[in-house]
């Protein structure tokens, strides 16, 4: 739902080396098919630890089909890079704005890292629109 109140901004934040800047390319590709979101979670689902073979591209070719994407035009795109500027520019947006892990979250200037539960975003989203009024 729209209202205005609030903007939601997705950057890639690779902290893991190679396989994870190919992963974060590859949901692009997987975006240019409207995956984006189906593909990210299928990269969190399959991790295997850092730079471990699970984010080959042959394994990220393998879950895009796993996920219904049209497989020549996601390899195509893998293949030729495409992303890999995008990608290295959002890296270099997150770090510059305080963020060193995944994942980090910024609500209203206020930073938590780490994964938080549900009440800690919560009640950050809530003390925001609370000062926005």
């Amino acid at each position: 739902m729209d209202t205005g109140k609030a903007r939601f901004v997705y950057r890639h934040l690779t902290v893991i080396g190679n396989e994870s800047l190919r992963a974060a390319e590859a949901s692009e590709c997987a975006s240019d098919q409207g995956k984006f979101w189906q593909y990210h979670d299928i990269l969190f689902q399959n991790w295997a630890g850092e730079n471990a073979g699970a984010f080959s591209d042959s394994n990220l070719k393998a879950f895009a089909v796993k996920i219904g994407l049209d497989a020549a035009p996601f390899g195509t795109c893998l293949d030729s890079k495409r992303y890999v500027d995008r990608v290295r520019e959002d890296i270099a947006v997150a770090r510059s704005q305080g963020a060193a892990s995944t994942p980090t979250v910024f609500v209203n200037g206020g930073k938590i890292e780490g994964l938080a539960d549900y009440p800690t975003y919560k009640r950050a989203i809530d003390e925001a629109l609370g000062k926005a009024r």
